[in-house]
């Protein structure tokens, strides 16, 4: 059946409007860290999978970094393990690293890589500790406390941040036309596995590639102001404005610090976008409005 006119006309739109952004992000790194809600509806996560197969195919090199917390806490539960969140990350002992490897580097990593492939990308799947990708130490976490002399330092078991990142294998798997998929997993100087926050290894991934875009996937619209709107368009003085006067705080300040981070390092911008929205990926690339908050430098 023939589009209508109208439709036609539509369709000629959005082609039309993409094409300068395929031109300008031509052989650029993109990445895109996956996770929320589009890593768990089945349809969104088609999406995804489609979007991230249509950049490598227009010359853009996109590298996946995932999360999996709600995985990790569904086989915990499974298996009787009782979990402890303490400012809201998960304290890993060595039991449960064991369980976020086999979820992280095993079936969620593989899940993305085979859903990529079976919509005519080419995949492969990587864990930090993968061609030493990424160097780990533990995190000290610190208890509020009046008397900086006196805080408590929180023992998270296996929970790491990032001491550095040797990207030559990413490098080598996007000159050869592959889409890396990494799991936030990283390897300390004691021979440990530690569990990283993928905003954190996404954020220090586009520093490290010098990449053109970090995209952060998440379940809200994108940072919104005290009236709820959203923000987007913002510079990195609006964003450090904004935070001092209390609009961005709670959850939203990890993600915003990993773009400040970015940006600040040479990432052109960093995009926090609304992953409930069906191919959120390609509308923030490719269209004018985009479907999410966009942080630059100037």
């Amino acid at each position: 059946m023939s589009l209508t006119a109208q439709a036609a006309g539509n369709v000629a739109h959005v082609l039309t409007e993409a094409l300068p952004y395929i031109q300008r992000f031509g052989g650029k790194t993109i990445v895109i860290k996956y996770g929320g809600s589009a890593m768990v509806d089945k349809q969104l996560k088609a999406g995804f999978a489609r979007d991230v197969v249509l950049m490598k195919l227009v010359g853009i090199n996109p590298v996946v970094v995932h999360g999996g917390g709600p995985q990790i806490g569904q086989l915990l539960k499974r298996l009787g393990k009782q979990t402890e969140f303490i400012q809201g990350m998960r304290v890993t002992d060595a039991e449960t690293m064991d369980v976020v490897e086999m979820v992280l580097g095993g079936s969620v990593n593989k899940e993305i890589v085979s859903l990529i492939n079976h919509h005519g990308g080419s995949a492969v799947g990587l864990t930090g500790k993968d061609g030493d990708l990424i160097r780990a130490r533990k995190l000290n976490l610190a208890r509020g406390n009046p008397q900086p002399q006196t805080s408590e330092i929180l023992d998270m078991g296996h929970v790491g941040e990032v001491d550095s990142i040797d990207a030559a294998v990413v490098d080598m798997l996007v000159q050869g036309d592959f889409i890396p998929v990494v799991a936030p997993i990283g390897i300390g100087e004691d021979g440990r596995s530690y569990n990283i926050n993928a905003d954190l290894v996404a954020g220090k991934m586009a520093e490290v590639l010098c990449a053109e875009k970090l995209i952060l996937l998440t379940n809200t619209a994108g940072l919104l102001d005290q009236q709820g709107d959203l923000l987007t368009g913002l510079t990195l003085d609006r964003v450090n404005a904004l935070i001092a006067d209390g609009t961005i705080a709670g959850g939203m300040l990890p993600k915003i610090g990993c773009a400040l981070d970015a940006v600040n390092a040479g990432v052109n911008s960093a995009h926090i976008i609304d992953g409930r929205v069906p191919h959120a990926v390609l509308v923030e690339l490719f269209t004018d409005q985009g479907v999410g908050t966009r942080i630059r430098r100037r």
